[in-house]
């Protein structure tokens, strides 16, 4: 069968009281801010489906059939729905974060479990045992950070602008750049208290006044001040110094690894991740910042610019397929120009993100318009799909 989903919005600060409800008549009558649309069966914001007559969590309805719904999926004695799909949309930066990897994660979650903290209590770091790798396709323009710069890269930066309250914690770095004295510098930092403090956020605004738009700084200074009007007393500010910073145009696409430093700064994206809400952060944000327990997450090792985007490993006009470098999920996108068909042996969510197509099974027939996702289990088999719109396509 063809199930639609009804799915969460999620409502924070930074999202975008436009961006979903304008690209998919989504409605939005009150305005809020509109961050994340969910489509999966995290239990903290699962999707409803309708079953036999019955409204239902999407999370439920696999704990009670899981081979109907997971087939091959089905690996653990906690059956759930490997992957989590999102509409995301980033009117203000996101926090700079890390998600942990799964030992991690399942030691983190353990342990706060025994220590008592409740599963939702502002000072928690882990919402669950799993890891949270994500792969986050473009709709728009969309500004983000993703992993450390090269290391010589950092160097020039810190050079060029001769932050003279840096200096002691930034040389061991500059002498010897590995991943450790990146670790150090990276922690020294975050660490910045007082007037330290200060006097590191008054000198940078400082210096980088003096980079004009031929600079190979530009790109970062501009987002330095956007981000200091937001967070002027945030250390998370000398980001973009260390991370990458990149703006992927509509229809590109990137990964991000478990133990990756990111920050999604503005853009609608469609995001794809293993089914994990699990976060820890190192700055602009207003949330809970465990930054010890964030350094003991990161790998410090740089991503060069070019290997950032991930391009699909096919030319396939019709079906593009992306190499996501993970167990967790696959993500394709669909433009049928005929009669499409194919075959899952795993649960699919399928999105459409613009005009319309009908999907047809054996049995029935669904017409999804923009906006609009459903669920295909497992079991279904073969489908098709007929029309002239663009889906995008999770499954495992």
């Amino acid at each position: 069968m063809i199930y639609t989903l009804k799915n969460p919005i999620k409502n924070f600060p930074w999202g975008s009281r436009t961006a979903i409800s304008d690209h998919f008549s989504i409605a939005n009558p009150n305005l809020e801010h509109q961050a994340e649309l969910w489509m999966g069966a995290h239990p903290s914001a699962s999707s409803r489906i309708t079953l036999e007559g019955v409204d239902v969590p999407l999370c439920d309805a696999i704990t009670n059939n899981p081979s109907y719904w997971l087939g091959n999926c089905l690996q653990s004695s906690t059956p759930s729905l490997p992957f989590l799909m999102k509409i995301l949309a980033a009117e203000e930066p996101l926090s700079i974060q890390v998600h942990p990897s799964k030992i991690a994660a399942e030691i983190g979650f353990t342990t706060e479990n025994e220590q008592g903290i409740p599963l939702y209590a502002g000072n928690r770091n882990y919402k669950d045992a799993n890891h949270k790798p994500e792969f986050i396709y473009a709709i728009t323009p969309y500004l983000a950070m993703n992993g450390f710069r090269e290391f010589c890269q950092i160097i020039d930066n810190f050079d060029f602008l001769e932050l003279s309250t840096l200096k002691d914690i930034f040389q061991p770095f500059k002498q010897d750049p590995t991943p450790l004295t990146l670790a150090s510098f990276f922690s020294s930092v975050l660490a910045l208290k007082g007037d330290l403090k200060v006097l590191a956020i008054n000198e940078l605004i400082s210096s980088i006044k003096t980079v004009d738009k031929e600079h190979f700084l530009y790109q970062a200074s501009e987002l330095i001040s956007r981000l200091y009007i937001l967070y002027p007393e945030d250390v998370g500010i000398f980001s973009p110094l260390l991370l990458n910073v990149i703006e992927l145009q509509p229809g590109q696409a990137m990964f991000l690894h478990s133990e990756t430093p990111h920050a999604y700064i503005h853009g609608l994206g469609i995001e794809v991740m293993a089914n994990s809400d699990n976060v820890l952060r190192a700055g602009l944000t207003p949330k809970n910042i465990d930054a010890d327990e964030l350094v003991k997450n990161t790998l410090f090792q740089p991503i060069a610019f070019e290997k950032l985007l991930l391009q699909p490993c096919n030319n396939d006009l019709e079906r593009k397929v992306y190499p996501i470098p993970v167990e967790d999920f696959n993500f394709d996108m669909l433009n049928p120009q005929y009669l499409m068909t194919l075959n899952t042996s795993s649960p699919e969510i399928l999105l459409c993100l613009s005009e319309q197509v009908t999907i047809m099974t054996g049995t029935e027939t669904r017409e999804l318009s923009k906006g609009e996702s459903v669920i295909l289990p497992a079991t279904l088999g073969r489908y098709h799909i007929l029309g002239k719109g663009s889906v995008a396509r999770a499954y495992c």
